[in-house]
Protein backbone atom coordinates (compact mmCIF):
# COMPACT_ATOMS: atom_id res chain seq x y z
CA UNK A 1 0.00 0.00 0.00
CA UNK A 2 1.50 3.45 -0.86
CA UNK A 3 -0.19 6.69 0.32
CA UNK A 4 0.98 10.20 -1.19
CA UNK A 5 -0.24 13.26 -0.23
CA UNK A 6 0.65 16.08 -3.16
CA UNK A 7 0.56 20.03 -1.44
CA UNK A 8 0.38 21.34 -4.85
CA UNK A 9 -2.98 19.51 -6.07
CA UNK A 10 -4.14 19.00 -2.52
CA UNK A 11 -4.87 15.38 -3.12
CA UNK A 12 -4.26 12.36 -0.78
CA UNK A 13 -4.23 9.49 -2.58
CA UNK A 14 -4.31 5.79 -1.25
CA UNK A 15 -2.99 2.75 -3.39
CA UNK A 16 -4.40 0.11 -2.35
CA UNK A 17 -2.90 -2.55 -5.00
CA UNK A 18 -0.24 -2.09 -6.99
CA UNK A 19 0.02 -3.65 -10.73
CA UNK A 20 -3.69 -3.52 -10.77
CA UNK A 21 -5.41 -1.77 -13.68
CA UNK A 22 -8.39 0.71 -13.03
CA UNK A 23 -11.47 -0.54 -14.92
CA UNK A 24 -13.73 1.87 -13.32
CA UNK A 25 -13.55 5.08 -11.24
CA UNK A 26 -16.45 6.87 -9.30
CA UNK A 27 -16.58 10.05 -6.73
CA UNK A 28 -18.98 8.35 -4.33
CA UNK A 29 -19.37 11.49 -2.26
CA UNK A 30 -18.07 15.03 -3.52
CA UNK A 31 -14.20 15.14 -3.29
CA UNK A 32 -13.92 11.10 -2.97
CA UNK A 33 -12.70 8.98 -5.61
CA UNK A 34 -12.63 5.42 -5.22
CA UNK A 35 -11.10 3.35 -8.28
CA UNK A 36 -11.82 -0.64 -8.33
CA UNK A 37 -10.83 -3.30 -10.95
CA UNK A 38 -12.65 -5.41 -13.18
CA UNK A 39 -13.69 -7.66 -10.79
CA UNK A 40 -15.28 -4.51 -8.95
CA UNK A 41 -12.46 -4.50 -5.90
CA UNK A 42 -10.99 -1.17 -4.61
CA UNK A 43 -7.68 -0.43 -5.96
CA UNK A 44 -7.24 2.88 -4.59
CA UNK A 45 -8.89 6.06 -3.18
CA UNK A 46 -8.20 9.81 -3.67
CA UNK A 47 -9.43 12.54 -1.25
CA UNK A 48 -9.55 16.09 -3.22
CA UNK A 49 -8.97 19.16 -1.52
CA UNK A 50 -7.34 16.90 1.25
CA UNK A 51 -6.02 19.68 3.62
CA UNK A 52 -10.00 20.42 4.22
CA UNK A 53 -11.28 17.26 4.58
CA UNK A 54 -8.50 15.53 6.43
CA UNK A 55 -6.34 16.35 9.91
CA UNK A 56 -2.90 17.25 8.63
CA UNK A 57 -2.92 15.69 5.47
CA UNK A 58 1.05 15.80 5.46
CA UNK A 59 1.26 13.67 8.57
CA UNK A 60 0.44 9.93 8.37
CA UNK A 61 0.72 7.43 10.91
CA UNK A 62 0.32 3.37 9.86
CA UNK A 63 -0.77 1.08 12.80
CA UNK A 64 -1.66 -2.73 12.72
CA UNK A 65 -4.05 -4.36 15.43
CA UNK A 66 -4.05 -7.98 17.05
Amino acid sequence: MTITYDRKTDTLSLLLQEDVKVAESDEDKPGVILDYDEFGNIVSLEILDASTRVTEASRIEYETAG
